[in-house]
């Protein structure tokens, strides 16, 4: 099997303005989601769940999603074609727990924006023409 990883002759020399910015919106999707998953361990242990199951779940659903942004985040640095189609994934998730953040019992609405911007721009990047050229896999 031949060794289809890029190297640094292969690759452009200066990353994109879109590249970038995408970089930057999975970045911060990452941080915050490491963040979250801290909060709900200290939650956990310090003022545990009236269900503690479902509490433990909810964390450990938590922390699967942030390592999944992060093997994301690192593949996008790296320039892997894979990493597209998770992302735009991601955003679209995203948008959907936006939506819920608008409405129902417990609506939100300044959780809901601060979830639906990064999704729309992070979807509108990845679609970019800069990022998927940055992206494709080299012509043989």
């Amino acid at each position: 099997m031949p060794d289809t990883t890029p190297t640094e002759s292969d690759r452009p020399a200066r990353r994109s303005p879109a590249l970038v910015g995408l970089l930057v919106v999975v970045g911060v999707e990452f941080a915050a989601l490491v963040v979250l998953t801290v909060v709900l361990i200290v939650e956990l242990i310090v003022a545990p769940a009236t269900s503690v199951a479902s509490g433990v779940a909810l964390t450990v659903l938590t922390a699967i999603a942030a390592l999944w942004l992060g093997a994301l985040f690192v593949g996008l640095r790296n320039r892997r074609p894979w990493v597209r189609s998770g992302i735009i994934v991601w955003q679209v998730l995203q948008g959907a727990l936006a939506i819920g953040a608008f409405q129902g019992v417990f609506r939100v609405p300044a959780i809901g924006w601060a979830l639906l911007i990064p999704a729309l721009v992070g979807i509108t990047l990845a679609l970019s023409r800069p990022v998927t050229e940055a992206l494709a896999r080299p012509v043989e």
